[in-house]
């Protein structure tokens, strides 16, 4: 394994499966492994809304907690600039996995698909909490997210809306970060900063 460093912050994107939140724990391992007075937090942004997505969510915490023993998890679906700034701090890296859930959180919740809203309203505010987050952590920030934008241009509206504002997200976060990083097949590939 390559020997990982640290920047302020940087965004990992790419396909599921990719390595994504496995670089994400590595940098985590790194930091934790750099002095006993460092901490770890992971905050997660999927919510159970099947059994399908529990018994995911599920796995991903006993596969984290054998992987990164000293990472702790608080889970936020929808604050997410207020976590990193309650959570962050120059003793402690915060991993914010993933970007692609927070933002289907906010653009299709249960209770709008209900009553048949459109999904399609980027989060402004947010985002821009959110960017505001970025820049001032003053500790390590880790963003992981998914790349969903090489395929096909998709057929129904909501899902074309979601991905150009995963699109808009991801630009946007990766001008705030220093390092972005895109994951295929276990490899990164530093797109932005120093690898």
């Amino acid at each position: 394994m390559n020997k990982l460093s640290l920047v302020r912050s940087e965004l990992i994107l790419g396909g599921q499966r990719s390595g994504k939140s496995r670089r994400a724990e590595r940098l985590a391992q790194a930091w934790l492994a750099q002095s006993p007075a460092h901490r770890a937090v992971l905050i997660a942004t999927g919510q159970p809304w099947d059994d399908e997505m529990r018994q995911r969510i599920a796995r991903h915490q006993q596969d984290r907690a054998e992987r990164v023993p000293g990472m702790t998890t608080v889970e936020e679906p929808l604050q997410l600039a207020q976590a990193i700034t309650a959570h962050g701090n120059a003793q402690t890296l915060v991993v914010v996995d993933c970007l692609t859930l927070w933002l289907t959180n906010w653009l299709m919740p249960v209770e709008a698909l209900e009553e048949n809203k459109a999904a399609d309203q980027y989060p402004q505010a947010p985002v821009a909490m959110l960017l505001e987050a970025i820049e001032t952590c003053p500790g390590p920030l880790v963003l992981v997210g998914n790349e969903i934008g090489l395929g096909v241009i998709p057929l129904g509206r909501e899902v074309r809306a979601f991905v150009d504002a995963l699109g808009r997200l991801n630009q946007e976060v990766a001008q705030a970060c220093e390092r972005v990083t895109l994951m295929a097949a276990g490899l990164p590939l530093t797109l932005k900063g120093s690898p």
